[in-house]
């Protein structure tokens, strides 16, 4: 085809795909905005109508537990070696004074991670090695299915009863005065789940880092709005607490197995099932008396390919599978917040066709400039459909950088500014992986647990990013 052929197609195709773009981008900005809005909404009214006259809770505020009973953690693990040993000692380390028994679930193809288990329970009953019947990898659901078996009949050999179920990662980094808050709520509630909290070795600026700035949005408003306005709460998998006796009810309907196999995002799920009925969910913003989010902290993936590899998982799970699995309800909020979740992979297939329209627009400049082709006019309607984009995308961005700002400083919110270039990208990679996982899932392809590379700071010789805490409550 001539090139008086293929510059004028290029420039419809164009024009087409910053048409669409334009009109995708207007509609998830004005739901951004509504969001938003009523963030502020309700911040001014916490401040205006409850801080006024109550002081801001405190952990060290707060009167005994009210649960009673011990908690059980449930940590699974594959190929986890490398840091599951010092995750456990950290627990036995601060947790020396409550009453807990951390599951640990291992395979029997896994003896390195066995071995690492037993290791750092030497001299302790508070941790409990259970060994998954199959060989690993299975799914994450299933082991935590083991988990809670074994949990089971530990209670009926022993005459005890557990008070919550809370699940935690290999990698995670415990607060030492979680469980002290997860005894105070987890009776007023079916799930409490605590903030996440990122960090990231100093040289992992761009790919780790992008998860500090998603965090610090997700667990800084996100999640606080969805509170206040009386929807499910999602687990986020780790520093979340499940009532014991809203897991038994659970585990009745589903033949004793409170996590679903099949999902590759069990923790979201659950989390809905338990909080989207007469069940209530509780997202703990509180400090400890040093001014520090009692939350858990834990390193993302360091390496394109591991956040590639998380990233669609999540995609998978939540916003493809989870149309076919959870559906929809009759309430107007839950909904809203269920489409919010849903609609990270279609904004990763509408980013992408941006980016080839940028590409495509430098490509047909630069014929301009060489006299080879002359450009058509952007019809008046486009060009106020990308001045309103403009604006709205700078919104996002300031509202990015607060949150990151407030969390961990002015470096990081300048840095996450470029950043989110890196996190589109490694979205729009992740939608195809993500895609292409779903279309085996509905061949009949079974799940299996993906494995991501972690690090912990006991177990590698590491300069850290650690987040700025503020006394400062911004919730």
């Amino acid at each position: 085809m001539a090139n008086d052929q293929i510059l004028p197609l290029l420039d419809f195709l164009q024009g087409e795909l910053l048409l669409f773009a334009s009109l995708s981008f207007l509609i998830g900005a004005i739901d951004d905005m509504l969001f938003d809005g009523l963030w502020i909404f309700h911040g001014l009214r916490r401040k205006l109508l409850v801080n006024s006259r109550y002081q801001s809770a405190a952990m060290e505020s707060r009167g005994p537990a009210v649960s009673g009973g011990r908690m059980a953690i449930f940590v699974p693990a594959w190929k986890e070696a490398p840091v599951i040993g010092a995750m456990l000692n950290r627990c036995l380390r601060q947790w020396a004074a409550n009453e807990y028994r951390i599951y640990v679930g291992c395979y029997p193809n896994d003896p390195e991670t066995v071995a690492a288990v037993a290791a750092a329970s030497v001299g302790s009953d508070k941790v409990r090695l259970v060994i998954c019947k199959r060989d690993g990898p299975t799914t994450k659901a299933d082991c935590l299915n083991h988990l809670w078996g074994a949990l089971c009949r530990d209670e009926t050999e022993e005459q005890v009863n557990f008070a919550a179920i809370i699940l935690h990662d290999a990698e995670d980094i415990v607060h030492p005065e979680a469980l002290q808050l997860f005894g105070h709520l987890i009776g007023k509630a079916a799930l409490v789940q605590l903030p996440v909290i990122p960090r990231r070795a100093r040289g992992s600026r761009w790919v780790a880092g992008h998860y500090c700035d998603e965090f610090a949005e997700l667990h800084g408003k996100q999640m606080v709005l969805r509170e206040a306005l009386g929807t499910s709460i999602p687990s986020a998998g780790v520093g979340c607490a499940f009532a014991r006796n809203a897991l038994q009810k659970l585990s009745a309907r589903t033949r004793g197995k409170p996590f679903d196999a099949e999902s590759l995002t069990e923790d979201y799920e659950l989390g809905l099932h338990l909080t989207g009925g007469e069940g209530r969910g509780i997202f703990a913003r509180l400090r400890d008396r040093r001014g520090q989010w009692i939350a858990t902290q834990e390193f993302f993936p360091e390496k394109l390919e591991d956040a590639i590899r998380q990233k669609s998982r999540w995609m998978v799970g939540i916003t493809l599978s989870g149309w076919d699995r959870l559906g929809w309800q009759k309430s107007w909020r839950e909904n809203w917040m269920r489409l919010r979740d849903r609609k990270a992979s279609f904004a990763a297939i509408v980013l992408a066709l941006a980016y080839i329209a940028i590409i495509l627009t430098g490509l047909l400049l630069l014929a301009e400039m060489i006299g080879s082709y002359r450009l058509r006019p952007l019809p008046r309607f486009l060009k106020i459909l990308l001045f309103l984009n403009g604006g709205f995308l700078l919104w996002r961005l300031i509202m990015k950088a607060y949150f990151v700002f407030a969390l961990y400083g002015l470096r990081e919110a300048i840095l996450s500014v470029p950043r989110t270039v890196v996190a589109n990208l490694i979205n729009i990679m992740a939608v195809w992986r993500a895609l292409s996982q779903y279309v085996k899932q509905l061949a009949g392809h079974p799940a299996h647990w993906e494995k991501t590379s972690h690090f912990y700071p006991d177990a590698r010789n590491v300069k850290l990013l650690r987040p700025q805490y503020s006394t400062e409550d911004r919730s």
